[in-house]
Parts: structure tokens; C-alpha cells; sequence
């Protein structure tokens, strides 16, 4: 043999003793590894010895948009988006969540992977329904997130913070704008901004919605002898929706019949909603003097954590005035 060829076997034992060594050490430790060849050789193992990553974690309410807030005795969920960040993975094993502060005696609460959106992020782990227990004092607490993969590697993330809110939300005012051509007539941009004491939860107004803008149609009802009455309904004007039940303008001169504003557009800003008006389906009226404006807030809404608004009327703050 030449010394050429010896010294070429002589490496390619040396590199297979050192996979060997490098496999039995992995072995001896649990880590998962996988070979990288060249040619048919083994040249080199890459162990998986990271935990899978949290790359973010949340809790949210089982019904509405907002995540971060629940309320005490409400139910919520928690979720996860988990990364396995091995060279290469061994694969995601378990996604536990310690939520004890929020529900007593929970501390390893099951995730289960699939496909998850909440407040426009996704997800790919969610545990099942949870409910907060009751009492439960209002303030910030705190979850973590614990994972392990199949190369037995485990890590705890945290803490992250969810907010717990037992307050009721409630009316607080109620104003137009002009943004039409003529003062004191309701017409295309004209706004109606509704004010609450907190956000409240855009799809407990309009399921789906996310509080971006989205088309409504608004309704002013002519009554005569009573005050002309507005109210917001779904783009199809099928459906009234919780936001006024209904908003008295404070005069009888705003239509001669009852109208509606196709194309008009609602909105979630802070804690507002607020309503542009659209193209009006007929005539409208410019109103011949001052009043003020009374809001009855209707039930069906609620606030981030899931606290139900409380009904009753609100009176426009200010002196008396023409609205739009």
C-alpha cells in the first residue's frame, strides 16, 4: 500500500471514530443528533441541546377580540407560538402554562398545537378553556410558559403578565362634527363620536371586527313629535348594532322621513367608537336652531376583559348646540 492511500485510511478511521465517540457521548447524555455526510462520510453531528423557544405568549378571553385582560370567574385561554430551535430540531414534545395566579392549583395547564388567531396574531399552541377564579382582585398577574422536546431538553419562559379588570365599562358622551359642506345638516363626513369610560371590545359590537374601519349604515328616524332618532346598523342594514338604542338628537328637523347613510363607516379609537356618515338615501334638512342630544346605551357590548356595559342614558356634555 502506498503511503499515499495509508494516509487516506488512516483519516477516514480517525473521522469514524470520532463520529462514533461523538454519537456515544450524545447517546450517554439523551441529546438527538443528526449526520452531515460528504461523499458517503461521516464528517460531523449536530445535537439538539436547546429547549423549543417561546417566541411570544398570551392570555385572552374566550370570546371577543382584545387579548391581555380577563375578568375574575371569566373564561379565558393561553397561548403560545413555540419555536424548536435545535441544529436540527428533535421536535416539540410538550407546552405547558403555570397559570396559578389566575386559577388555583393550575400550574402545568396543557397546550395543544394547531392554528390559533387572536387580537390579529397567530398562534400554534392553545391550551383548553380556563376560568379565572373568583374573587379575583383587579391588578397585573403573572404566566409562564414551560417546554421540553423529544431530545429531553426543558425550559421555563417567563414571566409574561396578563391584566384582570372587574370594572363595568359605562357611557360617558356622546358629540357630532360637522365635516359636510353645511353646518347642522347630517350629511356624507359628518361624525358621531361615542365616548366610554374604557375600550370596549370591537366584536361585541360587530362580530369579526377588529375596531379598524369597517362600513355600517346609520339610520335617522323622523318621529314627528318626538325627537329625530339615530341608530347604527351592519353594512347590509339587516342587523342594529349595540352603539345607540337609539341617539335622540335633540330636535324633530334633521329629516322629513326616515333615512339611511349607506357607506357609512365605524371605527375604534382609544375609547371611542366613531361613526362617519355616508351618502344619505334622500333629502335632509339643515336644523333651525339648538339642542341637545341624549344617548341610550344598549347591552350586548363589553370591554376587554368581558365586563358587560352598563345600559342607561347618557347626556351630551356642553352647551346646547346644532349637531352635525
Amino acid at each position: 500500500m502506498s503511503s499515499r492511500r495509508a494516509a487516506r485510511a488512516l483519516a477516514i478511521c480517525t473521522a469514524a471514530c470520532a463520529t462514533l465517540g461523538a454519537l456515544a457521548g450524545a447517546h450517554a447524555f439523551g441529546a438527538f443528533s443528526a449526520q452531515a455526510t460528504n461523499s458517503g462520510n461521516v464528517i460531523a453531528t449536530r445535537p439538539d441541546f436547546k429547549p423549543p423557544q417561546v417566541v411570544r405568549a398570551v392570555i385572552a378571553k374566550t370570546t371577543g377580540f382584545d387579548p391581555d385582560w380577563v375578568r375574575q370567574g371569566g373564561q379565558y385561554y393561553v397561548y403560545a407560538q413555540i419555536a424548536d430551535s435545535g441544529n436540527p430540531p428533535s421536535g416539540i414534545a410538550t407546552v405547558t402554562a403555570n397559570v396559578a395566579s389566575l386559577t388555583s392549583g393550575q400550574t402545568a395547564v396543557t397546550l395543544v398545537a394547531g392554528s390559533y388567531t387572536v387580537g390579529g396574531q397567530t398562534y400554534n399552541y392553545r391550551s383548553a378553556a380556563l376560568t379565572a377564579q373568583n374573587p379575583l382582585a383587579a391588578g397585573v398577574y403573572s404566566f409562564s410558559i414551560a417546554t421540553t422536546d423529544n431530545a429531553g431538553n426543558a425550559g421555563t419562559f417567563g414571566p409574561y403578565t396578563v391584566n384582570v379588570d372587574n370594572t363595568a365599562p359605562q357611557g360617558v358622551d356622546v358629540q357630532t362634527q360637522n365635516g359636510g359642506a353645511t353646518a347642522c345638516r347630517p350629511e356624507s363626513g359628518d361624525t358621531v363620536t361615542f365616548t366610554y369610560s374604557e375600550p370596549i371590545d370591537p366584536q361585541s359590537i360587530l362580530a369579526g371586527w377588529d375596531g379598524s374601519p369597517t362600513t355600517v349604515t346609520v339610520r335617522i328616524v323622523n318621529t314627528l313629535f318626538v325627537n329625530d332618532r339615530l341608530t347604527v346598523w351592519n353594512a347590509a342594514n339587516t342587523t342594529q348594532l349595540p352603539v345607540a338604542n337609539p341617539l335622540s338628537l335633540g330636535r324633530t328637523d334633521y329629516v322629513g322621513a326616515n333615512r339611511n347613510f349607506n357607506n357609512s363607516t365605524m371605527q375604534r379609537t382609544g375609547n371611542t367608537i366613531v361613526v362617519t356618515l355616508g351618502t344619505p338615501s334622500g333629502g335632509v334638512n339643515t336644523a333651525g336652531g339648538n339642542g341637545n342630544m341624549t344617548w341610550t346605551v344598549p347591552a350586548g357590548s363589553y370591554d376587554r376583559a368581558g365586563n358587560a356595559i352598563a345600559t342607561g342614558n347618557v347626556n351630551e356634555s356642553g352647551a346646547a348646540d346644532c349637531e352635525f
